[in-house]
């Protein structure tokens, strides 16, 4: 067996994971590059105030590397990035990151049955094997509104924040009110001198079952893993709970939405502003959000909530289209990543020079997510279809580097490995008829893309996909030597 040279795309916990799991199964010669100048991946990049992570630390953290020394049970970024720096460390893996190269294109060359991979910095790379692991939350969007160039005051996205800008005292705009905006609403509120939060549609938000860790956690954690484990397990078993609520009929989801009903009543008093803040869609159908300060930050003297439809940005201010001009300083945008986008803006040209934005111009799909007929020799980790409502991302990101690791395996015997089209066909229209029966399928939200289809979300459980990556079915591939 000749091990094959592997190169990943992306350092966050999908490209690490992924090139830890290769490395423990004797895949040494990997090489992961990353455009950023430090590995992260999200974390890295969102330094806005309060950023933390909504799912509990102890879930959120790769399986072969507990942490029993978390600051909170809902961990802050700062102590993500430091786990995973440690983790990087421990693994011998931070040789191996190149940061600072930015791949532009890759491309897969069928003689040789190699891949081609082109960066930013003039610089290439040849492997046998490519992994994509640049996410779904690593593109910033931010919409295109008239006038927006013209703003005489800063503007920043809210995971490009940037900390030169002293709020202090200032009208500060924030255009969106999803993941981002409830955490770094509230860290800005205070300080601010008036927070205007233009919403187009209300999240549902629970509270948030947070805490700090004592020092008693620490060493009981630390002496006794079990009892971290059996934290973990059963956060993971609830979590499971919600993801069935979302593509079935599990009562969750009405237990959930009375904890928000109360949620808001308790901390709202004011009924017209209770009132702007009620979806108009089913819950779950959207994120669902978990804070205990995003609804007192909406109802401090100091905040406004604007539902009007923004229509144009003014140099001074943002104008909305009931005609109204609300004149600020600062514009925060907290408006989301194109995460429909998958592997944008890099060029990626499968075998017999098929391009992949062909392969997909009725929408990304992959077999589990992960392979692609037309591109040997490939795997992408949170791909298509993988993300999830609910629990955490970082088990499904381990079943897919797992399941990587399996079709390198075969490729090291030597040839090439690729789905059938059959294969990636019968598993794309099941996923697609039990995503049409799900929360997601009735509603406007960003797992979907511009032709509506949603190319973002796993219809089942964690449970599930683990089972069905767990080995490597030859029928559904093309194996060439």
């Amino acid at each position: 067996m000749t091990p094959p040279r592997i190169v990943i795309i992306g350092a966050g916990f999908g490209g690490i994971g992924t090139a830890i799991e290769l490395a423990s199964h004797g895949f040494d010669d990997v090489t992961v590059l990353e455009k950023g100048d430090h590995p992260g991946g999200v974390w890295r990049d969102n330094t806005y105030p309060n950023a933390a992570c909504d799912v509990p630390s102890s879930l959120y953290s790769w399986s072969f590397a507990p942490n029993p020394e978390w600051a909170r049970r809902y961990a802050g970024q700062a102590d993500i990035m430091d786990y995973i720096d440690r983790v990087i460390d421990e693994h011998g893996l931070r040789s191996r990151i190149r940061t600072g190269v930015e791949v532009t294109a890759a491309a897969y060359d069928d003689a040789s049955a190699t891949w081609r991979v082109e960066t930013s910095t003039g610089e290439s790379f040849e492997a046998e094997f490519l992994v994509s692991a640049v996410g779904q939350l690593s593109r910033p969007v931010i919409p295109k509104i008239p006038g927006a160039a013209a703003f005489a005051g800063p503007a920043f996205h809210s995971a490009q924040w940037d900390h030169t800008v002293d709020l202090t005292g200032q009208r500060v705009a924030v255009l969106g009110t999803g993941a981002s905006a409830i955490q770094f609403v509230p860290g800005i509120q205070p300080i601010a001198g008036l927070v205007t939060v233009f919403q187009r549609s209300a999240p549902y938000v629970v509270p948030k079952a947070d805490r700090a860790y004592t020092r008693t956690h620490h060493r009981l954690y630390s002496r006794f893993p079990r009892s971290q484990a059996l934290g973990r397990n059963l956060t993971w078993t609830m979590s499971e709970q919600l993801n069935k609520s979302l593509t079935g009929t599990n009562p969750l989801k009405k237990v959930l939405e009375a904890v928000w009903r109360l949620h808001l009543r308790a901390q709202v008093r004011d009924r017209d502003l209770r009132a702007k803040l009620h979806p108009d869609y089913p819950i779950g159908c959207k994120r669902l959000l978990f804070s205990n300060d995003w609804y007192p930050a909406l109802a401090s003297p100091n905040t406004d909530v604007v539902t009007d439809e923004v229509a144009e940005i003014l140099p001074h201010g943002v104008r909305t289209a009931d005609g109204t001009v609300h004149e600020v300083d600062v514009i925060i945008y907290g408006t989301g990543f194109a995460a429909t986008e998958f592997l944008a803006p890099m060029k990626i040209t499968g075998a017999g020079g098929l391009d992949l934005d062909g392969a997909w111009r009725n929408g990304a799909r992959a077999y589990l997510g992960v392979c692609l007929p037309g591109f040997p020799n490939f795997g992408i980790v949170y791909g298509p279809n993988t993300n999830l409502g609910g629990s955490s991302i970082i088990n499904m990101m381990e079943s897919q580097s797992g399941f990587i690791r399996q079709l390198v395996e075969v490729v090291a015997r030597g040839g090439s490995i690729e789905v059938k089209e059959s294969a990636e066909a019968r598993f794309d229209a099941e996923i697609q008829e039990r995503l049409a029966a799900s929360v997601w399928g009735g509603c406007t939200n960003w797992y979907r893309d511009e032709a509506g289809r949603v190319t973002t979300n796993w219809p089942g459980t964690v449970r599930e996909y683990k089972a069905r990556t767990a080995s490597l079915d030859l029928n559904e591939f093309a194996v060439a030597r």
